[in-house]
């Protein structure tokens, strides 16, 4: 699958930013502008998101593809690779395939494991199966504006931030209608695979190694447990892991200045 991108520097080490779930590259533009000094910044939509291509299928098997495509199509032999929520698994994936084409990895938190019971283990926690079902009943091609949409969500995703978050991928057609951009159908049927942890049934003994491995966590975010990191290391024996303060799952909006520092000090030293 072509993924839809945007690039950021002309000159540098290639550097790929991989979104979450309900996200797109258009969330992570301000970060790879700050990281553009240094590197070739590429901000991929995965598939069902953002401007790329809608397919029935979305596992982590095929993202991974979809990133080899990318990569291939862009010349790209090694990157370093940014993947946020879903995104991470994406990269994990990827770096479990073909490690000989990742330079460094960073997981913005997220662990290698599966989150089926995260919501009922944790109030903090994004209760995904709720969101896509309120987003499912909006009627979004008979609303007028923005405001009525977030009027319509209030009652069942009360954090405003969220609500935002989530009506980015709302846009309007040519007829002035709202559509949604993000294939919510296809993210619902396959949230099983999309909560589900990393395969390791193909890593070495000894895991995954060759190159610098970071996770991020948000202090204020339950994704990444003290428990969580034996696993990280099986699997990334060399993995570094840090906890930023005052951020909780979607880091980059909620402590953007704190994680370019944090990315930047990891790739420069």
């Amino acid at each position: 699958m072509k993924l839809f991108f945007r690039k950021y520097g002309e000159a540098g080490p290639p550097l790929i930013i991989v979104h979450g779930l309900y996200g797109s590259g258009d969330n992570w533009v301000n970060i790879a502008r700050e990281l553009a000094h240094r590197f070739e910044v590429y901000v991929v939509d995965q598939r069902n998101h953002g401007q790329s291509p809608h397919s029935e299928v979305h596992d982590y098997g095929v993202m991974r593809e979809d990133l080899r495509e990318f990569m291939d199509d862009q010349g790209i032999d090694r990157a370093v690779l940014i993947g946020h929520s879903m995104g991470g698994k994406t990269i994990m994936s990827f770096a479990a395939e073909w490690p000989e084409r990742v330079a460094s990895l960073i997981s913005v938190d997220i662990a290698p494991k599966t989150y089926s019971n995260l919501a009922l283990a944790s109030r903090k926690a994004p209760n995904h199966s709720g969101m896509i079902d309120a987003l499912l009943a909006l009627d979004v091609q008979n609303a007028e504006s923005r405001e009525e949409l977030d009027l319509a969500l209030r009652p069942r995703i009360g954090s405003s931030r969220i609500r935002s978050f989530l009506l980015k991928n709302v846009r309007r057609d040519s007829s002035g209608k709202f559509s949604w951009r993000i294939n919510l159908e296809a993210l619902n049927n396959n949230l099983d695979k999309i909560f589900e942890g990393i395969d390791a049934s193909n890593i070495p003994v000894g895991g995954i190694t060759g190159f610098p491995v970071l996770f991020i966590s948000g202090a204020e975010s339950d994704y990444i447990q003290p428990q969580d990191h034996l696993l990280i290391r099986s699997l990334f024996p060399v993995a570094e892991i840090v906890t930023l303060p005052g951020a909780g799952h979607w880091v980059h909006a909620e402590q953007p200045a704190l994680l370019v520092k944090t990315i930047k000090y990891f790739l420069e030293n």
